[in-house]
């Protein structure tokens, strides 16, 4: 993993991805040693020479132009979240600086708290940009049973996907979730190559947890921007939400996200009795900063 650049290992993952017949090339005869596309076949689909693939694949190469870049996103046959990762690691490849700052404010502002206060009994948290739950409203907290087991420096939804036991029952469809998961844990490392507490998160989950080393080799990307979940919770029973996931303005990449079901629905009568059940503790909601 410490050879060629992320840009070439990107590269290399996506096109093991795309089969030929995916692109309308000929799959062949016999048992292809390459997995999805050869070198030769996506240079060729990208219109640039195979030599140059090679030399940007292994990091020879490291100032793609945006033509090539789109060619290539073009070629794999990329999502449009994807292939702005592709073009920001084409930028970290070239050494163009992040504009982000590399430590993110953990601290909530008051009227963001006094917000998803006025949310319930929608369940609604502040996340920051590695995924850290920074406040919550009760019903918010509530959704993810177990976590106030963990201290507040630990309570990250990320790993709460893949470290916590109760995660797998609270998701029917877990594998798909993880897969979101990590595909947005990408996304969010390819927005801020710079951030420690990112690395770090990568590294204690692609060491604990094999699940989570499968799916983050895939190079898959997609950041959460709204959509509907299913939870089977161990106290209120099944139920499926929709969500939105809004960015806070001047907060440094703090994402609120909200759950909503439709009033009179057994979804929302499920909702009004996780906002109902008794925390014990509600100081343990959040944190205020590090």
């Amino acid at each position: 993993m410490s050879e060629g650049t992320e840009l070439g290992r990107f590269l290399r993952a996506r096109r093991g991805q795309v089969r030929p017949q995916d692109v309308g090339l000929p799959a062949g005869t016999g048992v292809r040693r390459t997995p999805g596309l050869r070198r030769e076949e996506l240079a060729t689909l990208a219109g640039v020479s195979v030599d140059y693939y090679t030399r940007l694949e292994r990091g020879r190469e490291t100032r793609p132009s945006p033509a090539v870049v789109e060619a290539l996103g073009k070629a794999l046959r990329l999502s449009p979240e994807a292939l702005h990762r592709l073009h920001e690691l084409a930028a970290l490849a070239a050494g163009q600086p992040s504009t982000r700052s590399p430590q993110p404010v953990h601290a909530v502002r008051d009227s963001v708290r006094t917000l998803l206060e006025t949310l319930r009994p929608s369940p609604a948290y502040v996340v920051s940009r590695a995924n850290d739950l920074l406040a919550a409203n009760r019903p918010g907290l509530r959704l993810f049973p177990g976590l106030t087991d963990w201290p507040a420096e630990r309570r990250n939804l990320t790993r709460y996907m893949f470290l916590h036991p109760m995660s797998r029952r609270l998701y029917p469809d877990w594998e798909t979730m993880a897969a979101h998961g990590a595909a947005h844990l990408r996304a969010m490392a390819g927005a801020d190559p710079d951030v420690p507490e990112l690395a770090q998160l990568v590294g204690e989950l692609v060491m604990k947890s094999p699940d989570f080393a499968r799916l983050w080799e895939r190079y898959e990307v997609r950041a959460h921007g709204g959509g509907r979940k299913h939870f089977r919770h161990p106290e209120v029973g099944s139920m499926r939400l929709g969500f939105e996931v809004m960015t806070i303005s001047r907060a440094d990449g703090q994402r609120l996200v909200t759950y909503q079901a439709a009033p009179g629905t057994p979804d929302h009568d499920a909702m009004l009795l996780l906002d109902m059940a008794d925390l014990g503790e509600e100081s343990r909601s959040g944190r205020s900063g590090r």
